[in-house]
């Protein structure tokens, strides 16, 4: 009787630990918000924006990977290839230099010279000194660079036009509204977020500081949450 009872003991506790595996299966811990503006929130979730932020990396992802294989043509690494056909696009409305790429590109100056440099070793552009004013450099594509480009073309319109399918004109230009006001929201948020880590790290190491943490604490006044 005795070991009947121990046995009947050890299956209600499996079955209770059972249940309240199925009960915290059913009811997943909630989440904290990731954004608080009301036009991208539904019904209080940020679901359809953390929808739209992973969408826009997982189509990063495989735009990259179409750059990557639009460089291997033509023999070059992806961010070779995407200052080569930016500098052939803005020449056609004036003369390049590197501060022109890199404010079309949103990169450092300093990131474009250096691939500048590796596509001059190359052949595939040119630069030219300005004689009146030798810390002006205009940049051109080369008479090799432009046959690279020309020989990727045919292979680069249809995995464009299949990359862009699902896109009607109108939803083409406001597309490229959009991404010209995200990327300058974008950058306000870099800003941000560099000064908002700044502070934290400036405060963090205030604290850490022998002797301070106690008389911080003694000054510092109660917060909202005490």
């Amino acid at each position: 009787m005795r070991a009947g009872a121990k046995r009947k003991s050890e299956f209600a506790q499996a079955a209770s630990a059972e249940d309240r595996t199925r009960k915290s299966v059913r009811a997943p811990r909630a989440l904290p918000l990731t954004i608080s503006r009301p036009e991208l929130l539904w019904r209080g979730s940020d679901r359809d924006f953390r929808h739209l932020v992973h969408g826009l990396f997982g189509f990063l992802a495989r735009h990259q990977r179409i750059r990557d294989g639009h460089a291997k043509v033509i023999g070059l690494l992806g961010i070779e290839y995407t200052v080569l056909i930016a500098v052939a696009h803005l020449s056609l409305d004036g003369d390049v230099n590197v501060k022109t790429v890199a404010d079309h590109l949103h990169l450092s100056g300093a990131f474009i010279t250096s691939v500048a440099q590796r596509l001059l070793t190359l052949g595939m552009i040119r630069k030219q000194t300005d004689t009146g004013d030798r810390r002006r450099v205009t940049l051109t594509v080369s008479a090799q660079g432009h046959a690279a480009l020309e020989r990727l073309a045919p292979i680069q319109r249809q995995v464009n036009d299949v990359e862009f399918a699902a896109l009607s004109r109108e939803e083409f230009r406001l597309l490229i509204d959009i991404m010209d006001r995200l990327i300058e929201s974008a950058n306000r948020a870099v800003t941000l977020q560099t000064y908002l880590l700044a502070s934290r790290d400036a405060t963090s190491n205030r604290w850490s500081k022998p002797g301070v943490s106690h008389a911080l604490r003694r000054s510092a006044p109660l917060s909202p949450d005490a």
